[in-house]
């Protein structure tokens, strides 16, 4: 499976660079993943193919001001800094630039020394451990001297930090938002939930390998990064009743849809608990829990693309995303959203 199949021209001036003033106002693709016929509607009309019975998953991962800049103590030179991971109390895995400059032992200053931290090691990617020092509550500090990881292909400078944030984020942990709940207003998920639809929340904290290009030719090649997952007992129980019942289990995001699927048995029975997964979801893999997911619009020749083309197969992926270029919708974090599902119009009836 060649990197090559998932490739399709994006013009620049598609991908979003600002969040629309009212979240829910973004377009909405509709595809039917089994014919490829696709629908234009606006995001908040995402009720009408909703039933009751189903179950809404969501990843209710917050994401943290994970940006630091800060210079090296001896000689000021400034050095920029990017949290992917706790590994343990006051111990971080980073992204340093420029690497050369952060060196084990180097010591990093802060805020005018509010945050000092030192190079302990260099491990995997070229990713550098830093222990940090300071005085007080660490996560009020970096609230206070960090800044939102937006990804690269975003150059606008983001006014309300909450804007990358889901409104039912709760979790602290993540290096990027799960981008798919963006669209979601406290109001319409009050107004899902009286339909008759549960809403269950799982966590899965983000992290940049998100972002990395697939760099080899063969997809089959590819290795995962990890990401940290955890699923409850009541939530999980709240999935595998809806689907016991009947009812369709619909994810919001990619990250939710890896996280279910990832601590789902062959049995289809999700279980709770948590850890860290690697599953690279792409053409050909069989879909245990999950009937639906809402999402966004990726890049091209990315492991999302081709997660949703395992989904609704390769063909009908591209032939949406043709006509969302054409149809002008806007891609990528701040841009607008997907619905997959089997016969999102309801007009194949049984019998």
């Amino acid at each position: 499976m060649d990197v090559k199949d998932f490739y399709f021209d994006l013009p620049q001036e598609l991908i979003a660079q600002d969040p629309l003033e009212d979240r829910s106002s973004s377009r909405l693709l509709v595809l039917d993943k089994d014919t490829g016929e696709v629908t234009h509607r606006i995001f908040k009309n995402v009720t009408e193919y909703l039933k009751p019975g189903d179950c809404l998953v969501i990843n209710d991962t917050k994401v943290i001001p994970a940006r630091l800049f800060g210079a090296k103590k001896d000689t000021l030179a400034k050095i920029e800094l990017l949290l992917l991971k706790r590994r343990e109390a006051d111990i971080w895995e980073t992204l340093v630039k420029p690497g050369k400059k952060a060196k084990p032992g180097t010591e990093i200053v802060f805020g005018d020394g509010l945050l000092t931290g030192t190079i302990i090691d260099t491990v995997e990617d070229g990713n550098r451990l830093i222990q940090f020092h300071y005085d007080g509550i660490f996560e009020e500090i970096l609230d206070q001297l960090g800044q939102m990881p937006l990804p690269p292909y975003i150059t606008h400078q983001l006014k309300d930090k909450n804007r990358y944030q889901t409104v039912y984020a709760t979790h602290e942990g993540s290096a990027a938002a799960p981008t798919a709940g963006l669209h979601f207003t406290k109001e319409l998920l009050a107004q899902i939930e009286e339909m008759g639809v549960k809403i269950a929340r799982v966590t899965l904290h983000v992290g940049l390998g998100t972002f990395r290009p697939v760099k080899v030719d063969n997809v089959l090649d590819h290795h995962m990064h990890s990401e940290f997952y955890m699923v409850d007992e009541a939530e999980a129980k709240k999935i595998n009743d809806a689907k016991a019942a009947g009812g369709r289990v619909i994810c919001v995001g990619t990250t939710s849809c890896r996280t279910i699927e990832s601590a789902t048995g062959e049995d289809g029975i999700l279980k709770a608990g948590s850890g860290w997964t690697e599953i690279f979801i792409y053409p050909g893999y069989r879909f245990k829990i999950l009937d639906g997911l809402i999402t966004n619009f990726h890049l091209p020749e990315s492991t999302l693309v081709m997660l949703v083309s395992a989904l609704a197969g390769r063909e009908h992926i591209l032939h949406a995303y043709q006509e969302a270029i054409r149809e002008r919708y806007r891609f990528f974090s701040f841009g607008d959203a997907m619905l997959i599902l089997e016969d999102p119009e309801g007009r194949r009836r049984e019998g």
